[in-house]
């Protein structure tokens, strides 16, 4: 009898454990439900897959579940675990993948938030990519544009906007030491057009470029060769006159443009950029040219100063695992401000040997060199006017182009004789205008008597009591906002020893 109930309680025992094991629920914490349901299932096999690095049998239940269940609401969530099965997988060819896969699910589900990050993910993939600013740009490129997508596209998504803006100043940072090095490469060739165009572009485009300073220190010292350049051309002078000669006049006028670019760059190195290194070598500059020192306002200072804290310095093995590895060197990018996210309008090469051209000849900024004369007709006919015959007779000014018929016309540039006076005419009782008449003596001597005003001086400053009062305190809180030298020595950042630099002079 014990024999008995002890074997029924053991099968009792069973198929409460039968039917404990075939009600429970398995959560998953991405589909965030409880459920029995097969494409269920066919999900969590998948996840399950991925998590031990089985990417190709993952994939497989992922096809089944969407082939099998296309109204399951596990579709879009199978379907960016596709791209992120070969995101993981790594690779070129598979990232290639992993790019249509996210492009697609942005097609199909643009409203869901996981769009987002497969945005994300796209530019990720570009980053991931990326060569060194001397190598192949075409990933950072699109990288930088994909970056600026997500920005622009999903800027209510707070995480994902950030972690994209950081990623574009680092992408941007290779982008402008890429121009950096290219317009460095013209100017050592002399070839200060390109330079020129390639730095302008640079310091407009990228403004939190570790390097601007040097960027716009070497834009000066481009204006400053074209400078030497135009000095060391021969005067025009005399009816021989060597090739490539220039006028004393264009000459002067083209220094003084050329001298006013250059210290404009360097005028922004201390306006901008106070706490870089350029600093002190852009105000030797200002002075050698004879040119006024701005000085920085104190925001100026601050702002320059928090980005330049932000960079991080790079070791000494960093810089020798830079040597051997293929992506670049991002460390010194800003991590603080606004990434560039609509590129400003590029200078060109011609532009700049144009507007050379232009100040050699005395024009100003952008004017042709040739004028035109637009010639405008009567307009288009009336309504229901027929259209004009070529054997119609001329109507006056109907042709601008048409020549008068002169056949009987009297030329007007004919010389003909003076008529000879009439004596008998009588003069003309009208007196001259221009004949000279002497004055009254009352008003000879009014004149005299009255004592003449002292001529006006240009320079001499006339104020007010009250304006120069305003004028003051104007003055005093524009100071005040400037910072000073000590100020500015303060905040800048200290350099290790051996900081090598572009150039001397």
């Amino acid at each position: 009898m014990s024999r008995r109930f002890s074997l029924i309680a053991a099968v009792a025992i069973l198929l409460a454990l039968a039917v404990g094991c075939t009600n429970k629920k398995s959560v998953n914490p991405l589909a965030n439900v409880g459920t029995k349901q097969p494409d269920k299932v066919l999900f969590d096999k998948a996840m399950d897959a991925m998590k031990h690095n089985r990417f190709d049998v993952a994939r497989m239940t992922l096809q089944t579940l969407i082939i099998t269940y296309p109204d399951s609401e596990f579709i879009a969530r199978a379907k960016l675990a596709v791209g992120d099965s070969w995101y993981a997988e790594g690779g070129t060819a598979s990232l290639e993948q992993a790019e249509q896969e996210y492009r697609d699910f942005e097609t199909f589900f643009p409203n869901m938030p996981e769009a987002a990050e497969a945005q994300l993910k796209i530019a990720n993939i570009q980053y991931q990519q990326m060569e060194k600013s001397d190598r192949d740009y075409t990933h950072a490129k699109r990288a930088e544009d994909e970056y600026r997508n997500l920005i622009m596209q999903y800027p209510d998504n707070a995480k994902l906007v950030a972690e994209g803006k950081k990623r574009l100043l680092e992408v941007q940072e290779v982008l402008a030491d890429r121009e950096f090095g290219i317009g460095r490469f013209y100017y050592y060739r002399m070839s200060y057009p390109a330079s020129i165009a390639r730095l302008q572009s640079l310091v407009e485009k990228y403004p939190l470029y570790s390097r601007a300073d040097e960027a716009l220190f070497l834009l000066g010292q481009n204006y400053e060769g074209q400078i030497a350049q135009v000095r060391a051309r021969p005067n025009c002078t005399g009816f021989n006159t060597p090739p490539g000669c220039v006028g004393e006049a264009a000459k002067g006028s083209m220094v003084g443009a050329l001298t006013k670019e250059a210290s404009a760059a360097y005028s922004q190195i201390i306006t901008r950029y106070p706490v870089m290194v350029r600093e002190d070598d852009a105000k030797k500059r200002l002075a050698a040219l004879h040119q006024p020192i701005p000085r920085p306002t104190k925001a100026a200072v601050a702002q320059n100063k928090a980005e330049e804290e932000s960079r991080i310095e790079a070791g000494t093995l960093d810089r020798a695992m830079d040597l051997v590895k293929k992506g670049p060197d991002v460390t010194q990018a800003a991590k603080v401000g606004e990434p560039t996210l609509v590129d400003p309008t590029p200078v060109s090469a011609n532009q700049v040997a144009k507007e050379t051209m232009r100040q050699a000849m005395g024009l100003p900024a952008g004017e042709r060199g040739v004028s035109g004369e637009i010639v405008k007709g009567d307009g288009p006919p009336a309504a229901n006017q027929p259209a004009p015959r070529s054997d119609a007779p001329t109507v006056a000014n109907a042709d601008p182009f048409a020549r008068p018929n002169t056949a009987n016309a009297a030329d007007p540039n004919e010389l003909k004789p003076t008529a000879a006076p009439d004596p008998n005419e009588a003069k003309s009782s009208a007196p001259d205008p221009n004949e000279l008449k002497p004055m009254p003596e009352t008003q000879n001597a009014a004149v005299s008597d009255a004592a003449a005003p002292p001529p006006m001086q240009v320079n001499e400053i006339q104020q007010a009591a009250t304006s120069s009062g305003g004028d003051a305190a104007a003055s005093s809180s524009s100071d005040s906002n400037l910072a000073s030298d000590k100020d500015v020595s303060s905040s800048k950042k200290k350099k290790k020893k051996g900081l090598k630099k572009i150039l001397s002079f």
